[in-house]
């Protein structure tokens, strides 16, 4: 019994040491075939007009990784986040403004070590509350009930479900 409680509490001890010493990096790149719900969206996708790749970063090692973008409304297909995310950057663009967008769209997410995708919620969640100009935190997710349970469980709350997608709000 004693040996058993070592071993939990050791393997405890060690999830712990990599969620703290874990930190949120932008990144300019990642690798398209690893992501299990969108590895058809190129990088060049993923990286124009204002979108963004974070990833939380833990000894060298990239352990999740979030894709999202700028939006000024609601998407509920890829192909209506496109436009939506180019309208948002265009706009602000063309005021010469910096900040694209009022709403946060994650549309993709996944974790290449336990507890990496919740951390990396929590953490781009603490990101965007920071931010000026962003005002929600909304998911473009696939029809998934891991999707579902994954959003729930980590605080989101169910928006819409469409013919392709589904939305989750996360509460700033």
């Amino acid at each position: 019994m004693k040996n058993f409680k070592r071993v939990v509490r050791d393997k405890f001890d060690n999830f712990f040491d990599w969620v703290k010493g874990a930190k949120l990096i932008e990144l300019d790149t990642c690798d398209i075939n690893e992501d299990p719900i969108r590895p058809e969206l190129d990088v060049k996708f993923r990286t124009s007009y204002g979108r963004k790749i974070y990833g939380v970063k833990y000894k060298n090692e990239i352990c999740a990784i979030m894709c999202f973008g700028f939006t000024n409304e609601i998407p509920k297909t890829i192909h209506e986040f496109d436009l939506m995310t180019r309208d948002a950057y265009l706009q602000s663009s063309s005021r010469r403004n910096q900040n694209v967008g009022k709403i946060a769209i994650a549309y993709t997410v996944w974790s290449k070590k336990k507890g990496g995708g919740k951390l990396i919620v929590k953490e781009v969640f603490k990101t965007i509350r920071k931010s000026s100009h962003l005002n929600r935190l909304i998911t473009l997710s696939p029809l998934t009930d891991m999707a579902r349970n994954f959003h729930i469980r980590n605080g989101a709350k169910e928006l819409s479900v469409n013919d392709e997608t589904q939305n989750f709000e996360y509460k700033l």
